[in-house]
């Protein structure tokens, strides 16, 4: 049964714009906490440095980077150096403190289309400060199925008898799911909290049409089943709600003061640059002094 249905909005990152889905009204599903739609956006050769997303702080919370096309190079504060490509994951646990950039250098050179979801997990507030950790998985760790028309990728957590290989601290679910036209599909029921967004396409669930930029969540303990009305791409995401967290700029927490701290950390310059990309970094926003 159908909960709520909302839209994403659209917000400017500097150099692409994005549609925004979580949080609303300052919620998520499960311990899911924030949600981007990125693209899809055509980046011609030759584009400018001030499109990539410079050096910046996390706590408090895990990021997904899921591309269905295009790709992105991942610098981070604990070494890492990583390309993400379409279908595989980048998952960062920033824990008590990381900083990373995200750059578009394959678009630079010879131009690409971009298209993908970057999340963020909140962490149980006993891992909140836990050390941060960089983990990149090709396919061959994300169970994949196919049946009636529907293929689904289980990139994170545990659904319909599958767990993937990504280390999450909590229970939940995220897959990518890709529905031919009338192709149906059914969301995992063993958790309090679900939804389903629409990349693109449009489906039918509870005889509601929605179309691509929506999320559905659903009532907890109600059979949910998703129908294709065009052929479509879907993310299915929930699990086990971690509580109340705070969300301001980058950073994530349970407690108010330790955002605060990590502002005045970040202005400081007490957080670690990325080894490899250590030139530049993004400065904390006037509104979150």
């Amino acid at each position: 049964m159908i909960d709520k249905i909302f839209h994403k909005r659209a917000r400017d990152l500097g150099g692409i714009i994005v549609g925004r889905v979580l949080p609303i009204g300052g919620k998520g599903v499960g311990p899911f906490v924030f949600f981007d739609h990125m693209g899809p956006a055509d980046f011609e050769p030759g584009i400018p440095p001030s499109v990539d997303v410079r050096p910046h702080p996390h706590i408090g919370l895990a990021t997904v980077t899921y591309l269905y096309q295009g790709e992105i190079m991942h610098r981070d504060s604990v070494g890492s150096e990583q390309r993400i490509v379409a279908n595989e994951v980048n998952w960062m646990i920033a824990g008590r403190g990381i900083t990373h950039s995200e750059r578009f250098e394959k678009a630079r050179m010879q131009g690409d289309r971009l298209h993908g979801i970057q999340a963020w997990v909140a962490l149980p507030i006993d891992q909140e400060e836990c050390a941060p950790e960089f983990f990149h998985h090709g396919q061959e760790d994300l169970p994949e199925w196919r049946e009636d028309g529907a293929t689904q990728r289980l990139i994170a957590g545990e659904a319909y008898g599958e767990r993937s290989a990504v280390k999450t601290l909590s229970p939940m679910f995220y897959i990518h799911a890709e529905l031919e036209q009338g192709a149906r599909s059914g969301l995992p029921d063993t958790f309090p909290e679900r939804a389903v967004y629409v990349s693109a396409g449009a489906v039918e669930i509870d005889g509601q049409l929605v179309t691509a930029g929506s999320m559905v969540t659903f009532a907890a303990n109600s059979a949910s089943t998703v129908r294709a009305e065009l052929q479509s791409t879907l993310m299915f995401l929930g699990g086990e709600p971690l509580g109340p967290r705070f969300i301001e700029w980058n950073f994530v927490s349970s407690s108010k003061d330790r955002i605060a701290q990590a502002k005045v950390d970040w202005r400081a310059g007490r957080m670690k640059l990325p080894d490899l990309d250590n030139q530049e970094f993004i400065p904390l926003p006037e509104e979150s002094h």
